[in-house]
């Protein structure tokens, strides 16, 4: 029963069954972020649209206001030529035209003076005429926004016009003034939440700006960069505002649809997160559970094994007595001592291990002489280093036996009975090295980790728990390595063993 086969399998199809409903899930969720992204730039789209239907809007009455300024000038400009006519006129000279452009002027403020700043003549002016009777102070300031129109008197004497913007033109270009005020804090403060800067011509001086770090406006850097930004998202929008001549609109998507096309990798990453951590304490789990089955299955065993081994003691004893055959004697001595090892080894499976100064040698060439004469004759073994060498190392001696039996066994296995098993040791800084190599059928590479897994086996019949049990002893009893150091198919197979001189 291949109990790993089983469980890869199971395995597999709830990977499978995951990702289906993974990608099922993130599909839909995707479809659902599109539609949102899809309204969310209809609603940029549909603002930036607007933004530039209002922007035609304020530069046409921009225009217009230009347009009415030069008006205007020329109302004043032909104003004064009447005037000037008038004074020039003789006295059989009908000048009832020239008066009726005069009398005409109901809306632009003039003001007509000498040489000397004295008023002679004003027109839809809110001073008294009477008491005023110089242009200076505040009131030469108010009329001298534009330049005043100079003319002759009858040839002689300089004349001077000056004028200013009618009341209705003023009260027209405030409402301009709020108006462009309007459509920048609407621009910045829009409802569609889109990141926006307004800049001027030179894109380095922010007018205004909305949906963005306030307490960055200052940093050039931070203003360039999303600046930047913006313009390889949508095209700048370009208008002409008074007061700011040639300015542009930069923005790019709003913060919502930002987030939503971010969305599906962040769940992403939250699911396998979560996958993640409910595998790791599920194994966890299950790795506690199965260490305490194996301490139960193994301390049982050693308790069920203690009696009959008690009896053969015994009859041993008896047989030592009677003086049979003294060889066949000696085997089964052999082999009782044998059961008495193994009963120790399973008696300390979940315990603490006590690790002695041991000579690795002599523990290596104990467990291989014993299997010698239990194994096939065509399987030869070679230690390739001296019995009388010493190599001290902390070890549990029944249980590092008991790891390089389990390897010899799965050589013998893997060999069928037929071939050659070759122990090397070696020393290497701080650390010893023991090779077992085989001429086996080979692990797949594939297979090399997953040999040492817990009912992985490659046997009709077997449990799977040999290699697993190695490798328990060796990392956690004596905090070493064991692994595949290489294998090649129908050649054979080494393992490694590292251990802490």
């Amino acid at each position: 029963m291949n109990i790993y086969k089983q469980k890869r399998r199971w395995k597999l199809l709830l990977f499978i069954v995951g990702v289906i409903i993974i990608t099922i899930s993130l599909w839909y969720t995707d479809n659902i972020v599109h539609k949102i992204a899809s309204e969310e730039r209809s609603k940029v789209k549909l603002w930036a649209d607007a933004v530039q239907k209002k922007a035609s809007m304020v530069n046409y009455t921009e225009n217009l206001f230009e347009k009415l300024k030069t008006d205007e000038r020329k109302k004043v400009e032909l104003w004064a030529k009447a005037n000037k006519k008038i004074m020039d006129a003789a006295y059989n000279v009908d000048i009832t035209f020239y008066a009726e452009i005069i009398s005409n002027n109901t809306t632009i403020p003039v003001i007509l003076t000498d040489e000397n700043g004295k008023i002679t003549a004003a027109n839809n002016v809110d001073f008294n005429k009477d008491t005023v009777k110089y242009l200076t102070g505040k009131l030469k300031k108010e009329f001298t926004v534009y330049p005043p129109i100079v003319y002759n008197y009858f040839g002689k004497n300089k004349v001077f016009l000056y004028y200013k913007d009618s009341k209705i033109f003023s009260e027209l270009k405030t409402v301009l003034n709020d108006l462009i005020k309007s459509f920048i804090s609407e621009v910045a403060m829009n409802s569609a939440s889109v990141p926006v800067i307004i800049t001027d011509s030179t894109l380095t001086r922010v007018i205004a700006f909305g949906n963005i770090d306030s307490t960055r406006v200052d940093d050039k850097a931070y203003i360039g960069k999303t600046i930047s930004e913006m313009r390889a998202q949508n095209e700048p929008l370009q208008i002409d505002l008074a007061n700011y001549g040639k300015s542009f609109i930069f923005y790019k998507n709003s913060f919502l649809l930002t987030q939503l096309k971010f969305y599906p990798y962040i769940q992403f990453i939250i699911i396998g997160i979560f996958l993640l951590i409910a595998y790791l304490l599920f194994s966890t789990s299950r790795n506690a559970e199965q260490n305490k089955v194996w301490m139960g299955m193994a301390k049982e065993t050693a308790h069920q094994l203690g009696t009959p081994l008690s009896s053969m003691l015994a009859w041993l004893e008896i047989m030592h007595q009677k003086s049979l055959d003294k060889e066949c004697v000696a085997e089964i001595s052999k082999d009782v001592e044998r059961l008495e090892q193994i009963t120790e080894r399973f008696s300390k499976i979940g315990s603490p291990a006590r690790l002695d100064e041991e000579n690795i040698i002599s523990i290596i060439y104990n467990a291989i002489g014993y299997l010698k004469s239990r194994t096939s004759k065509k399987v030869s073994y070679n230690i390739n280093f001296p019995e009388d060498y010493k190599i001290i190392a902390p070890l549990n001696a029944p249980l590092f036996a008991w790891v390089i039996e389990n390897l010899c066994k799965n050589a013998v296995d893997a060999m069928d009975g037929n071939g050659k098993i070759d122990v090397d040791i070696a020393i290497e800084g701080k650390n010893i090295i023991i090779d077992v190599s085989d001429t086996g059928k080979g692990i797949p590479k594939s297979k090399f980790k997953s040999v040492f897994h817990p009912g992985f086996t490659s046997k009709q019949r077997g449990w799977g728990l040999g290699l697993s049990l190695a490798k328990r002893i060796i990392k956690d009893y004596h905090n070493g390595k064991i692994f595949v150091k290489s294998s090649v198919l129908n050649k054979g197979t080494t393992f490694r063993i590292i251990l802490n001189k």
